[in-house]
């Protein structure tokens, strides 16, 4: 069965992401090109789901559905994923927030364990750029205060996944700049999946 996706086209990139898999998404320049790249982390995905204790079938790369397509804007271009999928809107059930909550902390597993095996000095990129190991690390959880603002959490990554398994509504005062769930849970996972899987790119 495909798996089902939705694309967030900009003008200079295009990220195809995972509806069902939190974190699993690329960006290339073109529309076929972001599912190839999608297609070929389907395995860099899969210790993720197996942390989760969560079947991620074998064929999941091999084919996708794709369901929406999205305006993107500065920041897709940029190389973030920036909009919510219509699918966003649908509130949460009980089962499927506790089953997002697994896969989120599953990702905060595998970055842990890729940064106690990774050196703390990275290879530089071909123009010498990049961060180093440790400042990575500071980078995704200086990110998170923010992301996790945008659903009304100001504790951290236990009061995230708390608010997260209640499908708790953001606070009153977050609601005209707030992300749904689903996007919340997606976004997170992708920039610590982006930069664990960059760490291990860097890693001699």
């Amino acid at each position: 069965m495909p798996t089902p996706v939705y694309l967030e086209v900009g003008t200079k990139k295009v990220f195809a992401c995972s509806l069902d898999w939190p974190g699993w998404a690329r960006a290339a320049k073109t529309e076929e090109v972001a599912l190839e790249a999608l297609a070929a982390y389907a395995e860099r995905y899969r210790p993720v789901a197996e942390e989760a204790g969560v079947r991620f079938p074998k064929s999941a790369g091999d084919s996708f559905d794709v369901v929406e397509r999205v305006k993107g804007g500065a920041t897709t271009d940029f190389g973030a994923p920036d909009v919510p999928a219509g699918a966003d809107a649908t509130p949460l059930t009980k089962a499927q927030a506790e089953r997002l909550a697994t896969l989120v902390a599953a990702t905060w597993t595998v970055f842990d364990t890729v940064v106690k095996t990774s050196p703390a000095e990275l290879r530089k990129g071909p123009r010498g750029g990049g961060r180093d190991r440790d400042k990575m690390v500071a980078h995704v959880l200086d990110a998170e205060k923010a992301y996790f603002r945008k659903v009304g959490v100001k504790e951290g990554r236990d009061a995230f996944l708390e608010a997260l398994r209640a499908a708790r509504q953001p606070q009153p005062e977050l609601a005209t700049k707030s992300w749904p769930w689903r996007y919340a849970v997606r976004r997170v996972a992708w920039h610590v999946l982006d930069h664990a899987w960059e760490m291990q790119d860097r890693s001699d």
